[in-house]
């Protein structure tokens, strides 16, 4: 977590926590005006505590019968198949998804170039790393 401006005691500025949910400013100053959520006021600056911004994360995929919690709504952009295996390639917002499956299940799913897909994740191991 940086220890710039961005966070403070544990809370985030209003833009980062935008960023971290894949909404824009705005809809989180809709949202504080439809009592959805909650911001500290710093001055001019408006501050959401971490665990305010994991409970919206968590509301936003209740997990919908799985234990997997991680999801990412987006856009095929490549699918690369040889005889056995693809790789397919989503957009999701700003973030580029990879995955590695049987091309049988590439074909199966009528994965294409523009096709709205899921990303659904669930890791051992997740690295994290400061920005």
């Amino acid at each position: 977590m940086s220890t710039d401006s961005e966070s403070l005691d544990g809370a985030l500025r209003i833009g980062a926590a935008a960023a971290a949910l894949g909404v824009s400013v705005d809809t989180l100053r809709r949202w504080e005006q439809k009592g959805r959520v909650t911001f500290e006021r710093r001055g001019q600056q408006r501050y959401i505590a971490s665990a305010e911004l994991a409970r919206l994360l968590r509301d936003r995929n209740p997990g919908q019968g799985s234990s997997a919690r991680n999801r990412f709504e987006g856009v095929v952009v490549a699918v690369k198949k040889d005889g056995v295996m693809a790789q397919v390639e989503l957009a999701c917002g700003p973030f580029r998804v990879v995955s590695l499956m049987s091309s049988e299940a590439a074909e199966e799913l009528e994965l294409r170039p523009g096709s709205p897909a899921r990303a659904v994740i669930k890791s051992t191991n997740v690295v994290i790393e400061t920005a």
